[in-house]
């Protein structure tokens, strides 16, 4: 058979960069006593997915709510060094509600706080000089954090997002990682659609449709509509 004719080789796409999805399923984190890990972890509130033992491996995994990417520690699973993981963010839709959540738990947390210089910042580090009291200005998204750390060291960052950046999130798998984070959005919505009624003059009978295209947009970090 030749090549023209060849059905392996009809209708073959050639590979390009970027045209293979690869998604950022686990994170690796150092620690020295797993049971000590798991059980900070497991205050925490998040999912235990995994805790199995093969040979001299043991490996535990979670995943933290809402999250598409889990992490996984235990024994002869990485040689970091304990506590060498640092600055890893965790978004969330409202930093007040998660910082009271874990405090609730009996989790030591920072107060929250925002970088004061508005330039590239140290801040991650818990000992810079750049951490400024209270949510960033205005509640900007991206702008408010508060950190904490599990027994070995390992930082942990909460990052308050309510508005993504353009291009962060692709329009067509928009998706909401729990139920808060959906009414927030649809509390978005409602008063943003209160304004465009306002200008109309009337009940706009099309609100689910542009409810659906304002949380999309918002997302997906595109012009909003008015």
């Amino acid at each position: 058979m030749s090549e023209k004719t060849s059905p392996t080789r009809a209708g073959r796409k050639s590979a390009s960069p970027g045209t293979v999805d690869a998604k950022l399923e686990v994170v690796v984190i150092p620690v020295s006593d797993v049971d000590r890990a798991k059980a900070f972890y497991e205050k925490l509130g998040w999912r235990l997915d995994a805790d199995r033992v093969e040979q001299d491996i043991r490996l535990i995994q979670f995943t933290p709510p809402g999250s598409p990417c889990s992490v996984q520690f235990g024994a002869n699973v990485t040689p970091a060094p304990p506590g060498s993981t640092q600055a890893q963010l965790l978004v969330v839709s409202d930093i007040e509600a998660a910082r009271k959540d874990l405090v609730a738990r009996g989790v030591e947390v920072s107060d929250v706080f925002h970088c004061s210089t508005g330039a590239v910042c140290r801040f991650r580090d818990a000992g810079a000089d750049d951490r400024a009291p209270g949510p960033a200005p205005e509640k900007s998204s991206y702008g408010s954090f508060a950190s904490f750390n599990d027994p070995d060291g390992n930082g942990w960052l909460f990052q308050e997002v309510t508005t993504r950046l353009a291009g962060r999130t692709d329009p067509s798998v928009t998706s909401f990682g729990s139920s808060s984070d959906l009414a927030g959005a649809l509390r978005r919505a409602a008063a943003a659609h209160g304004q465009h009624e306002k200008r109309l003059g009337e009940s706009d009978a099309n609100w689910p449709d542009w409810y659906a295209d304002y949380m999309v947009r918002e997302q997906s970090g595109e012009e909003l509509p008015t």
